[in-house]
Formats: C-alpha cells, structure tokens, sequence
C-alpha cells in the first residue's frame, strides 16, 4: 500500500470489491432465479454481472496500488452505476416488481455510499508512520 494514501480508503475499496463481486456472481450465476423473482430481464442481469468483473479486478488492483486518478475514476464509476439504475427504472423499459425495484435502487444506494467512502478515504489524511 502507497503510504500516501489512508487504510481507510483501501478498505472501501475492497469493500467495494468484494460486494461488486459477490453481487456479479449472483448475477451471472443466478439470473435466471432472479430474472423470475424480481421480473427483472435475465440478459439484463447477465450483462450487467459481465459489466462488473474488470471493474472488480480494477478496483482490487487499485486498493493495491491507489493513485489519484484510479480512485476517482473508480467514484465517477460508481456515481454512473447509480446514475444508470434511476434512469433504467425512469425508462420504462423494465418492469421490475417491488423485489425487482429494491434490487435495482439498492445498488444504485450502495454504489453512492462506496462512492462517498472513498472521497473521504481520498481526503482523509494519512498518520506519520
């Protein structure tokens, strides 16, 4: 780990990671199961589980090696992420039931909270060794 940069930005980081991973398994895995449960569109939450495995392997890259930019590249991804969600319910073009809504406006949540995390991470001053 840079010493320029506070544990606690690495650990939102690999927080972020690890749900990111655990929710792109879920998808890819199980998407038919949840296609059904959330009326959500399995190639839907397929493509968007594929969408987050090179996210996941850079922001397990960057909690290795933070910079700067990788860590507010990773925030401006996590602020379309949520982005993304609110329009894709605003469209119309799925009808999600209310599991289906949850689902949806709980990443776009989530993703603002790793977001916020790891601003302040990015600005949280590091001890003196």
């Amino acid at each position: 780990m840079s010493n320029r940069f506070s544990a606690f930005l690495v650990r939102a980081l690999l927080a972020d990671a690890i749900v990111s991973a655990v929710v792109a398994a879920l998808m890819i895995a199980g998407a038919a199961w949840l296609a059904e449960w959330l009326r959500l569109p399995a190639s839907l939450l397929r493509v968007a589980g594929f969408v987050l495995v090179p996210y996941v392997a850079v922001v397990l890259y960057a909690s290795k090696r933070p910079s700067r930019t990788s860590v507010l590249a990773i925030i401006g991804c996590n602020v379309a992420w949520a982005a993304a969600c609110v329009l894709l319910l605003a469209s119309g073009w799925i009808a999600p039931n209310a599991f289906g809504l949850a689902f949806v406006l709980a990443q776009a949540v989530t993703v603002l909270v790793f977001a916020e995390l790891q601003y302040v991470g990015l600005r949280r001053p590091v001890a003196a060794a």
